[in-house]
């Protein structure tokens, strides 16, 4: 009986039709409740097809999508070390939606998803396993602030630019008490840093980031003020009237100035 009804789910979750993938996904639904999460790797490789689906040429299968991510953060921990080997996948979609489950399933993927990225070589790989750490939402994401302070000096402008808005991700997440006085020097000085990149998109992170510092009360009164500052500067509405010539980057400071 289960073969014939995994056989059932794979022939809709193979159609085009959302219906049918609807009712693939209610039907695997089921079967969990039969056999158990923990059982469920079988129904899992079946859902995890639905993670190529390209959103943009097929806007109405992203409630499809969104379900099948859904169930799969429910899976539970022993689909984690799954997730993380996916990330290398080689598929840009798949990669994407796999971020974005481990970044749900929270403080659990952590520290699985930080030994792949020391063991990893491949830049495109760590940035998205930054990406997905800075979708976690959970105070324990302070352990991943070292490795990404090293990323946002890297010399791969995708390593450098997931890094630098990572920084600002992770500063929501954890509470002020939980940045020693040195990791947040740290964090500031390699933001400050980015500000002077050649790359407009980093630039713009940076100041990102350095505005959620300020928005979620990282930041001592003098620290704010020197924010303050470099956001007219960027602007260009102080008295040097010399701003960044990138528009994206001016929208953020404006944002930032927001926030101190």
């Amino acid at each position: 009986m289960p073969d014939r009804t995994y056989s059932n789910i794979r022939t809709l979750m193979a159609s085009t039709r959302p219906e049918d993938m609807r009712e693939g996904l209610r039907l695997v639904q089921e079967e969990i409740a039969k056999v158990g999460s923990s059982e469920a790797k079988p129904l899992f490789e079946i859902v995890s097809t639905l993670f190529y689906i390209d959103a943009l040429d097929h806007p109405e299968l992203v409630p499809i999508l969104e379900a099948a991510v859904s169930l799969t953060v429910g899976f539970g921990a022993w689909v984690i070390p799954i997730l993380v080997d996916n990330l290398d996948a080689g598929d840009i979609k798949a990669q994407w939606v796999v971020a974005n489950i481990l970044g749900r399933i929270g403080s659990d993927a952590i520290d699985p998803m930080m030994a792949q990225y020391a063991s990893a070589t491949n830049p495109t790989l760590r940035a998205f396993i930054l990406y997905a750490l800075g979708k976690v939402k959970s105070p324990k994401v302070v352990q991943a602030v070292a490795m990404a302070l090293d990323a946002a000096q890297s010399a791969s402008l995708e390593l450098r630019d997931t890094a630098t808005r990572a920084l600002g991700k992770f500063a929501e997440s954890i509470p002020p008490e939980h940045l020693s006085r040195e990791l947040k020097r740290q964090l500031i000085e390699c933001l400050r840093t980015n500000l002077s990149d050649p790359n407009a998109s980093v630039r713009a992170k940076a100041i990102r980031s350095l505005g959620k510092l300020a928005r979620y009360h990282h930041l001592t009164d003098s620290e704010r003020e020197q924010l303050r500052a470099v956001c007219h500067h960027i602007m260009g509405t102080d008295d040097d009237a010399d701003w960044d010539r990138a528009y994206v980057v001016r929208k953020e400071a404006r944002e930032a100035l927001g926030y101190v």
